[in-house]
């Protein structure tokens, strides 16, 4: 009998069953506070790179939004801009073409469209331009490059949400941007 007496009155090893009880805990609390810095960053990322397209669509020269549409070569720097950050798609200069976030593999990603406001009369630059004042929108949806992922430990590859895939064992989260402004031209 004094022999379980003196087993259950034993305090040596209390502290290691307390730390394996709040270890899980731990750890789980330190993983994601790492997956939410990384999704607000990449948050911004993508906030800033429409941003960034759209002050740059802002600034080309008005005879790019002829009919109240863009297109061609426009169309493509400002989806290249928001992309890569550089209207030839690389900001680099090393041949490859570059993306600001991982995932972000098509400047298709990137939407882009334009609006004439003709409920005024415009003076200034709008005052010969037919259509009225054109106001463009990018915006852009890029599949969400989780923390875990991308150090392999998640299913949810970029990959797998770039193309559109989906299955049982994974959800593909997106990120999304919008931002407009008024074309005021070069």
């Amino acid at each position: 009998m004094t022999c379980f007496r003196r087993l259950f009155a034993d305090r040596s090893a209390t502290a290691a069953a307390e730390m394996a009880l709040v270890m899980p805990i731990f750890v789980a609390l330190i993983f994601g506070t790492f997956e939410f810095g990384h999704f607000f960053m990449s948050e911004h990322i993508v906030q800033k790179s429409v941003r960034d397209a759209a002050r740059y669509a802002a600034r080309l020269p008005l005879t790019n939004y002829s009919g109240c549409a863009v297109g061609g070569t426009a169309l493509t720097n400002i989806q290249n801009v928001a992309k890569a950050g550089d209207p030839d798609g690389d900001s680099d200069n090393d041949g490859s073409p570059d993306q600001r976030l991982q995932g972000w593999t098509d400047a298709a990603m990137t939407s882009v469209t334009v609006a004439c406001d003709t409920s005024g009369s415009y003076k200034g630059v709008y005052e010969d331009f037919p259509m009225g004042a054109p106001v463009i929108t990018v915006s852009a949806t890029v599949p969400y490059p989780t923390f875990f992922a991308t150090l392999g430990m998640g299913t949810a590859t970029t990959s797998r949400c770039a193309a559109g895939q989906s299955g049982n064992n994974w959800k593909c989260l997106t990120l999304g941007a919008k931002s407009q402004t008024a074309v005021f031209g070069a």
